[in-house]
């Protein structure tokens, strides 16, 4: 079917103009697609996470690996959805020298080109990406229970944390979040 800006459309919803690479507070939801809980199960209160939830936790504490610059905060893994906070701590530009003898006619260096800083998008999409393909890994290997196209929905939500009220009160959301199961919106009754 040929694009039809009409019918596809994608609405951003994240905040115009914002720089989400920019030092910060982030709360970022990620949910299954199809809500499919596919990362173990609430009892007594408690998340059990089944091996594919122990895999997505392990590939999120891994984040400050990959991305030197991320720390991370309050964080629970859900059977069909998983919410944390992270941090991006001194975000500046970064430049890389392609080739440091190249000289520009004025006698400026050639080759020196910016590097963009990451932003929340690029961590969370490296954080898909890798859950996803381990999780495959998983469903071939381990008989994890298959998923229906793609392991994440289409998006992700995010709000940026502003001051330590709205950190402390999210905080305690994400802590409280398996006791709350039974109300939260992403259970499927």
């Amino acid at each position: 079917m040929p694009y039809n800006p009409n019918k596809h459309h994608r609405r951003s919803i994240r905040l115009k103009g914002y720089d989400y690479s920019q030092a910060g507070l982030y709360f970022v939801t990620i949910c299954v697609k199809d809500r499919l809980c596919l990362f173990g199960y609430i009892e007594n209160d408690k998340m059990i996470l089944n091996d594919a939830g122990r895999m997505v936790e392990n590939e999120w504490l891994k984040i400050p690996q990959r991305f030197p610059n991320i720390h991370l905060h309050a964080y629970v893994v859900m059977p069909n959805h998983f919410h944390a906070i992270m941090e991006i701590v001194g975000a500046t530009l970064v430049v890389v020298r392609n080739d440091e003898t190249a000289q520009t006619d004025k006698g400026q260096p050639q080759g020196i080109a910016p590097i963009k800083p990451k932003t929340v998008g690029d961590m969370v999409g490296a954080f898909q990406s890798i859950a996803t393909v381990e999780y495959i890994r998983g469903v071939k290997q381990l008989n994890w229970a298959p998923f229906n196209g793609k392991l994440w929905q289409r998006n992700y939500w995010e709000h940026i944390i502003r001051d330590e009220q709205s950190y402390h009160r999210i905080s305690k959301y994400i802590i409280n979040n398996p006791k709350n199961w039974n109300d939260d919106k992403f259970y499927d009754h």
